[in-house]
């Protein structure tokens, strides 16, 4: 039984890892998975509804991503994705200072849904590529993320999803986070 549980905890091997990818419109989510499924970028449009594509970053690591639209009446619905999601992408235009409060409340109340609230996070501060960009670490403070519980496993990456850069590094660290968790659930499960 115990065996069978830990089997339930730790999904099949092989088998996509559900994240869903949030943030404000504008922020570059779709960017992102375009890199991730194309490795190229062509111009996006603003993701009316959700995009959902199964991408295999690197050699065994397969994720299925729920890119979510951020407009405002968007954003009420995110809560009906979260079933089932084993690990969340949160983007942000990390050069567009005005909407940082926005975007710290958003963060705030997906972390607060209950089964959200132990989800690892990976936060992409995109758009290093533009001179007002603020780096991971002030931006980090900005979302504060210090501020999650101590057994909230979170990473913030640079990242300029045009270029690719800080996309594969952070699924990679996300890919680690999300079995870490699943390892400790596994164990919950057995005692």
């Amino acid at each position: 039984m115990g065996n069978l549980l830990s089997k339930i905890a730790a999904g099949h091997k092989g088998e996509p890892i559900r994240v869903c990818m949030l943030g404000l419109d504008a922020a570059g989510k779709t960017t992102v998975l375009q890199k991730l499924k194309l490795a190229d970028c062509t111009r996006t449009l603003p993701t009316i509804g959700f995009n959902v594509e199964t991408v295999t970053p690197c050699k065994g690591l397969t994720l299925t991503i729920w890119d979510i639209g951020g407009q405002d009446k968007i954003r009420q619905l995110w809560k009906h994705y979260y079933t089932s999601t084993q690990g969340i992408i949160f983007v942000v235009d990390s050069a567009d200072k005005t909407r940082f409060g926005e975007a710290v409340s958003e963060l705030n109340a997906i972390l607060q849904e209950d089964g959200m609230r132990k989800i690892p996070i990976v936060v992409l501060a995109n758009k290093q590529d533009l001179p007002e960009a603020v780096d991971k670490r002030d931006l980090a403070t900005v979302l504060e993320l210090d501020k999650l519980p101590a057994d909230h496993s979170w990473h913030i990456e640079n990242c300029c999803a045009v270029k690719g850069v800080g996309v594969y590094e952070s699924m990679k660290v996300l890919s680690s986070m999300i079995k870490k968790a699943k390892g400790s659930s596994a164990s919950a499960a057995r005692t």
